[in-house]
């Protein structure tokens, strides 16, 4: 009896950490993937899946990749990306 206590509460302890480690992806996701999806005009789950795809066939190395469109997506307020806006050919 002790010992399928201990289960359930093992059990319910490594629920309650792998929600925690969800919750902390979900919140702290870069938006990649995201971001690539607004620009090529295509749902967000076929970016994810091809994301997953190249992945397994670049034995891992598109994640270095992800991490550097991270870091850029992450700090792009010094970059240029923004658009500026184009001058009206009224305006002197």
């Amino acid at each position: 009896m002790f010992r399928l206590l201990c289960w359930a509460t093992v059990d319910k302890i490594m629920r309650r950490l792998l929600q925690k480690i969800i919750f902390f992806f979900e919140m702290q996701s870069f938006g990649v993937c995201e971001w690539w999806a607004r620009r090529l005009g295509i749902r967000i789950s076929k970016v994810r899946l091809g994301f997953i795809y190249f992945s397994i066939i670049g034995l891992g190395s598109p994640i270095l990749l992800y991490l550097v469109m991270a870091w850029v997506l992450e700090h792009k307020h010094y970059f240029k990306f923004q658009h500026k806006q184009k001058k009206s050919i009224w305006d002197l």
